[in-house]
This record gives C-alpha cells, structure tokens and sequence, in this order.
C-alpha cells in the first residue's frame, strides 16, 4: 500500500520517516512547530543499526561529510590540570569503524537536504486534534486545516504534542533519571582548553565539557545532578545554570558568561518515555515521542533512523494493512528501544557522580584503556594508522 501520512515533528525522526516514506511511495507531509530547522543540540555517537539504515537510506555520505573528527579526551582537576587522557586513536578503536561522532542539528540537517525538495514541510504549525477511524485519520492543524491521511506518525519529540493528543498526557509515560542537561554552541575556545580535543570536568555532581565539533567550533555541554526537575525546567538555562555551577573552577565561568549571548540553547531534564504500545489505529509514535533512551544510552538518533527505516520496510510488506505493519514494526524494534532504556538507567550514576570514589571507579576503565599497551592492542585489532 502506498497513501498519505502525517509526520509530526521534522527532527530527526520525522524527517527519516518522510524520507522513508517517499522513497516507499507515499506522499507524507511534515509539520514543525519550529519556524524553521533546528541547529543546536549535542553531539552524539551515530551506530549500529542506524548507521546501517542510514547507508541503505543514502544519506551515509552526507552524514560522513559533517561527522567530528576523532580527537583526544582530556578529563581535568578543578584547577584545569590534566587528571588523564585519552588519545584519539582509542577512541577510535572503542567506537568502532562503522561509528560516527556528529552533532544532533547536523543529522536533521543532512536529512532535510535530502527531504525539501520531495516533500511538504509546514513550519510554525502544531496539530490541534486528532480524530480516526477505520479508514482514515484527520488531524486539525494550528493554521485552520484539517489534513486527512491514511497514516498518523507522531515524530515531536519528548514532549509530544501527538502524543498528548492521542495517549493521553505526559505525566502518564515520564521517568525522570534525575539529571539536567543543557548544550549550547560557543563564540571561541576558553582560554587554557587543549585545541582540537574534548574536555571535561566532572566534580561534586557536575560535568562541564568542551567539545570540539570541527571547522573551528566548540560546543558547552552541561550536565548535573538534580532532584528538581521541574523547577529547573521553569527557571530555565539563563538561571538554572548559573546556580548549579556557581562554584566550578576551571573555564566555568568564563563559559557561562557566554551564555546570555548565545543563539539558541538546548535545555531539558534527562527523562524516559515509557510507552506500553506505540501505536493506536493509524497513529504512530516514533524516535523519543515513542521510548527516547536518553543521552546515558547515547542510541537515540540512531534507533530514530532506524525506526523510520523499519517502518518503512514493515508498511511495503503488509500492503494495505496498516495496524498489521505497525504491530509487526514495533515486535521487531521495541526489544531493542527497551534494552537501550535500561542501559540508560543502568549507567545514570556513572554520568556525575557526586563523590570522589564514584568518580574513581567511573574513569577507571577509561584510564586503564588509555595505557600504551591497551592503546596499541586497540590500533592493531582495528588497523588504526597512528
């Protein structure tokens, strides 16, 4: 069966999904709520099976061209000395050579390279209602159109407007792992940060990293512990992150002076959706409106397009029984979403930890794979040039 779809949301699993989705014959229609697409968000580590969905997608190429650059990392002391480092080489080899360091705005922005041109994307525009029934679903629009379609995909992220609309209100599937984050992309290097490296201080709860993304640019990633999510959501970045790194030595308050300046930051609370069925009828929900495993698991964008691929594949092979190919895609990948959420609350203590031995224990397989010999082992395994 080929038809028409809604995609919600034109991140990066909407826009897969639209790409999938015309390359499979159906003629989807994305909405954004944004006025335009998104270039902040961190940097991630792109794998796996959605590496290999990106590479029968034919969108690899593009996502190499923007990939970061392997560099060192450089874990400090509050007074910005080095604690240990671990050289690029390595980090190639535990990434694997199929694995791509990339930021989150620069896989959406490969995809809608890919997408403008084929498909209707509606910016600053929400869905308002949904109603459905046997044959089709109807969704009223904030512009004051009702679009009919045969297949309803909600793509809007973690806190979904479809979603809500559908399944009822967020509070229902929220789980808090008891972090904030915050990223942001910064005007030029603090000053005493090593060039051509990430960087980062870990202390009392607290990580700060710089991370260098390539062609001279760097992002401030920020992530710390809390217990009040909510209230740091209502006080937002501007305060909330001032407050919880008031005291950090090193470049902390060199970078939060840039904060007031910057063009767009990324702030949330690190939280699961835990969703017991992603679909109802003919709507659907994808990438983290569906399970989001959160940055501790580091497999969201790529379970994103590798969601949209599968999708795509599940509704070429059932025809024209839609429910029969949503419910064989979500058979095939909730077992691998689910896995990535409980490593997710697995690792959460690992990320900033609030002691001294935690920490200890955190770097202690790190600092025993940065060793000459690990690193060689590595090179060799992989056939690494140094």
């Amino acid at each position: 069966m080929t038809g028409k779809a809604i995609v919600i949301g034109a991140g990066i699993a909407g826009l897969s999904t639209a790409l999938r989705l015309r390359d499979a014959g159906w003629e989807p229609l994305v909405v954004e709520r944004a006025p335009s697409l998104r270039d902040s968000g961190y940097a991630v580590v792109f794998s796996g099976i959605g590496y290999d969905a990106a590479e029968r997608m034919g969108i690899l190429a593009g996502l190499r061209d923007r990939a970061i650059p392997a560099t060192d990392l450089v874990y400090v002391k509050p007074d910005g000395s080095t604690r240990f480092r671990i050289p690029r080489d390595t980090v190639r080899a535990l990434q694997g050579e199929r694995s791509l360091n990339i930021l989150r705005g620069d896989i959406e922005r490969v995809l809608y390279e890919a997408v403008r041109e084929r498909v209707e994307i509606r910016f600053s525009t929400t869905p308002r209602a949904v109603e459905q029934d046997d044959e089709a679903v109807k969704v009223t629009l904030s512009d004051g159109t009702v679009v009919e379609a045969d297949l309803l995909v909600g793509a809007d992220g973690l806190h979904s407007a479809t979603r809500e609309l559908v399944f009822g209100r967020e509070e229902k599937f929220r789980r808090d792992l008891g972090h904030m984050v915050g990223v942001f992309m910064m005007e030029g290097l603090p000053g005493g940060v090593a060039e051509d490296a990430t960087s980062s201080l870990t202390v009392g709860g607290r990580t700060l990293a710089i991370v260098h993304v390539g062609d001279g640019r760097c992002a401030a990633f920020f992530g710390y512990r809390t217990d009040r999510p909510d209230a740091e959501l209502a006080d937002g970045a501007s305060r909330a992150l001032p407050r919880a790194y008031a005291n950090m030595r090193w470049v902390a308050p060199e970078v939060l002076a840039q904060l007031s300046e910057a063009d767009s930051v990324y702030f949330d609370a690190i939280s699961q959706r835990i969703v017991d069925r992603w679909s109802r009828g003919r709507v659907v929900l994808i990438g983290d409106a569906a399970w989001c495993v959160t940055l501790f698991a580091g497999f969201g964008s790529s379970l994103a397009v590798a969601g949209a691929d599968l999708l795509g594949e599940a509704l070429e092979r059932h025809g024209d029984d839609v429910r029969g190919a949503l419910s064989s895609w979500e058979q095939r990948l909730r077992p691998e979403a689910e896995r990535k959420q409980q490593l997710g609350r697995r690792v959460k203590g690992l990320y900033a930890p609030a002691d001294p031995v935690r920490l200890w224990l955190r770097d202690l397989p790190l600092r025993m794979a940065a060793l000459p010999p690990v690193t060689h082992l590595l090179k060799r395994r992989l056939q690494l040039k140094g």
